[in-house]
């Protein structure tokens, strides 16, 4: 099969001819239909999240049919149409999986970082962890609904926890999570206000088609008064941008793997009961809710697609923001 192979951080991915992988007990088999290309894809080529398995298939928004099972895997059919997404599997006994957290599990193992992803013709997972997809996407289209949806679905409950109330919600960086989310957001009766790189007019009218009601520069002050923030840019310095935007009361949300490191700012800006957080990963439960969700808002995803074998050009054009939507890469 075709692969798509990362030998070192820092270098390019070197395309590969590899064997088909044969499942184990509790895994499938899935011929590859379509695999989202992540920030956090980038975040392991840039080295920035320290010893991935290595050789590497990145990819963790992969969507594909079931073609084999292990001998363990219970309700799935072959030729089933599966979504693989971030977390690749837990231990299920650590104090964090016992109460609910499994996003948060002492030993769990991730897909395209600890485990092969997507970034190949075929790929195997554990069935206990991969979910049926909606009819109503094609395979491009479901792929980012495996990470950025899936991140962005997680942020927003935990905005939404934190402040009840929530009418304005600040974006800052309109990504592929970002203009799912958004859509989210909106259904759910919040005004968006999305914060961008300085500058960029696409990116601004993108969110504004989207029915963000203000679309500036992550450097200009919120025209209102925000409920909540959340920030997808890995940009430690917005951490207190987004604290000075939001009402007190009000949360900041942290919604990447990664981000550069939060600069000092003044006790004030966090003081009168705003919240600064981080998501960590996704529990299977978020899965089955925003699976479920997505097409009764509808949430409709904008897919840039490219072959597998452009993957090292996907990457560029996220780390340099030259894409609208989310790429998606086809074998």
């Amino acid at each position: 099969m075709q692969a798509m192979l990362l030998d070192t951080p820092g270098a390019p991915l070197r395309p590969a001819e590899l064997p088909v992988p044969e499942p184990g007990p509790t895994q499938i088999l899935i011929r590859v239909g379509a695999c989202g290309v992540c920030r956090t894809d980038l975040h392991i080529v840039d080295g920035e999240l320290a010893h991935p398995k290595l050789p590497l298939m990145l990819g963790h928004e992969i969507v594909g049919r079931v073609e084999a099972m292990g001998a363990e895997v219970e309700g799935v059919q072959l030729g089933m149409r599966v979504g693989v997404p971030w977390l690749g599997s837990t231990d299920g006994t650590c104090r964090y999986c016992r109460s609910g957290q499994e996003n948060l599990c002492d030993h769990a193992r991730f897909t395209g970082y600890d485990l092969d992803g997507g970034y190949a013709g075929y790929t195997v997972a554990d069935a206990r962890f991969a979910f049926p997809l909606p009819d109503a996407y094609s395979d491009a289209e479901a792929a980012p609904l495996l990470c950025a949806g899936l991140i962005g679905y997680r942020a927003l409950k935990l905005a939404a926890t934190s402040a009840p109330e929530l009418k304005r919600l600040g974006i800052y960086g309109f990504g592929a999570a970002a203009h799912i989310i958004a859509q989210v957001a909106r259904a759910q009766g919040a005004e968006i206000y999305a914060f961008t790189r300085a500058g960029d007019q696409a990116a601004q009218a993108f969110a504004c088609s989207l029915g963000a009601i203000w679309a500036g520069g992550s450097d200009e002050p919120a025209p209102e008064v925000l409920d909540a923030a959340i920030i997808f840019a890995p940009v430690g310095a917005l951490v207190p941008a987004a604290l000075k935007a939001v009402r007190k009361g009000g949360v900041v949300v942290c919604g990447g793997i990664h981000m550069s490191d939060i600069p000092t700012f003044p006790y004030e800006l966090l003081w009168e009961e705003r919240v600064v957080r981080s998501v960590a990963n996704l529990t299977r439960a978020d899965a089955r809710e925003f699976l479920s969700l997505a097409p009764k808002v509808p949430v409709k995803t904008t897919v840039v697609p490219m072959p597998l074998a452009r993957a090292n050009e996907a990457l560029s054009r996220l780390r340099h923001g030259e894409l609208t939507g989310a790429a998606v890469l086809i074998p």
